[in-house]
């Protein structure tokens, strides 16, 4: 994937700063992994966050570099399923979490943002089928 597909608009990340805290996340560990229950998004303020897919015959592929203005996990939060992807920030690197809870209520108490995350989901869908192209062709 070539364009930052999990760049999100400035009114949604501006919206989801004001609920975020400072990822957990330790140097050399994932902030989230494909498989995991999603805990919440992930803002990625400054640095690069390598996010990694396993295929089914256990080889690691990376499929993006998400830089500053990201939101990561999204589509894991939106659908209640599990990450589908693994997020390991590069060093250096700054990024915010926001709760599941948290994040709910925002789009609860400002409808409008839906169209933003919704601009991103639709961002990253045909950023995979690009890819999905450029693999198979």
């Amino acid at each position: 994937m070539k364009e930052n597909s999990f760049a999100a608009e400035n009114k949604l990340l501006e919206a989801l700063e004001n609920r975020s805290m400072p990822s957990a996340g330790e140097e050399g560990h994932p902030l989230f992994k494909q498989g995991d229950i999603p805990r919440g998004v992930y803002i990625v303020k400054s640095g690069e966050v390598d996010l990694t897919m396993e295929s089914s015959s256990g080889k690691s592929l990376t499929v993006f570099c998400a830089g500053p203005g990201s939101l990561l996990g999204l589509p894991a939060i939106v659908a209640n399923q599990p990450y589908t992807l693994t997020a390991m920030a590069r060093e250096g690197s700054t990024v915010r979490f926001v709760p599941r809870d948290d994040f709910e209520s925002l789009i609860q108490a400002q409808p409008w943002l839906q169209f933003d995350v919704l601009q991103i989901l639709a961002a990253e869908v045909r950023s995979a089928r690009r890819a999905l192209g450029e693999t198979v062709g």
